[in-house]
């Protein structure tokens, strides 16, 4: 035994002697090891790298701004809203969370999304999805084109819009069909509509189950000798002699995609396209987030005469900076008139 710690002490003294005669950009953790690409900005110098940054900046704002209306063109036509259509949904950052009251002084928490760089990305058929539904590609937030692969680069070049950062699919109608490239924003919704959010909740890591599930627990005193917070008997018995699939037990907590159903819009920012959504929604703050209608038929009733397929401001024209539901409370209003 002594002589076995005298070998791996040994060995020790020698790695350390060899790391400290090592060069210094070799010994530690987070040292480059791949050697077969070139990295974006490896041989650029700074002013080489800001340039890079506001060309390619303006380069997505032209690439923008070309693509107003495209729905004019002529194979893509329009069609009218029918009841039992669905329409595209949006691709939306989230911001925070924030508080609101309406008119009979009701107090709300409401968490406000932000539309970036929305973009209809490509426009797949029934044949070419799954036979069922028609499928419309979106995509939000650009990024820079080195993150994505050469064929997602040719998909993003052909409908005329920067890369994304995030791409998702939403199910549509045949009637709502857009054409690739069409820019998708905030006044997509409008106040009082519901709208169900889909994002991927925060990682919590390995946890117990009285944090995972939100059970009791076992008691304090009462001869209980460290089984304070076990499950405790996890078997039905010796009949099956066995634990049931779905078992509520330890586990991996957060880190997947969860939906959030049924949240009203309160108020849409259309200067800054921001929604403020009710409640709570999944997911950290920055996170991408898909919004699109409810899919519950308590909620979807109140989806009349939306705009269809989307929103254009060529058509609509300049709505107002802030659009609120008729119950919510306008901080700019008066809140107390005198007679």
């Amino acid at each position: 035994m002594a002589a076995w710690s005298c070998r791996v002490l040994l060995q020790r003294l020698v790695s350390l002697r060899a790391a400290s005669e090592s060069p210094a950009h070799l010994v530690g953790y987070g040292v480059r090891t791949v050697k077969t690409t070139t990295w974006f900005e490896e041989h650029l110098t700074e002013d080489n790298q800001e340039y890079m940054r506001k060309s390619m900046a303006e380069e997505y704002r032209r690439q923008t701004a070309e693509k107003l209306n495209p729905l004019k063109d002529e194979p893509w036509q329009r069609h009218e809203w029918t009841e039992g259509s669905r329409r595209v949904g949006l691709v939306a950052l989230k911001l925070g969370m924030a508080p609101i009251w309406t008119k009979t002084g009701e107090r709300h928490v409401v968490t406000m999304l932000q539309v970036q760089d929305c973009h209809v990305i490509k426009h797949l058929t029934k044949e070419e999805h799954d036979g069922h539904t028609a499928v419309l590609l979106v995509g939000g937030k650009n990024v820079s084109p080195f993150y994505r692969s050469e064929e997602e680069v040719d998909m993003f070049r052909n409908a005329g819009v920067p890369p994304k950062q995030k791409v998702t699919k939403f199910k549509i109608s045949d009637n709502a069909i857009i054409k690739p490239g069409t820019p998708l924003y905030a006044a997509h919704f409008r106040p009082g509509q519901y709208v169900d959010v889909t994002g991927k909740s925060i990682g919590k890591g390995f946890q117990g189950v009285m944090k995972r599930w939100g059970f009791k627990g076992q008691p304090a005193t009462h001869g209980q000798t460290k089984t304070h917070r076990r499950p405790g008997a996890s078997g039905p018995g010796g009949d099956p002699a066995k634990v049931f699939k779905g078992k509520k037990m330890p586990g991996k907590m957060g880190n997947t995609f969860k939906t959030a159903f049924g949240l009203k819009i309160w108020r849409v920012n259309t200067k800054c396209n921001v929604l403020y959504v009710h409640g709570s929604v999944p997911g950290h703050r920055n996170c991408l987030l898909k919004v699109r209608d409810t899919i519950l038929p308590t909620k979807s009733s109140n989806l009349v005469n939306p705009p269809f397929p989307t929103y254009f401001t060529e058509e609509e024209g300049d709505l107002a900076e802030d659009l609120y539901d008729d119950d919510l409370f306008i901080h700019t209003d008066p809140s107390l008139t005198l007679t």
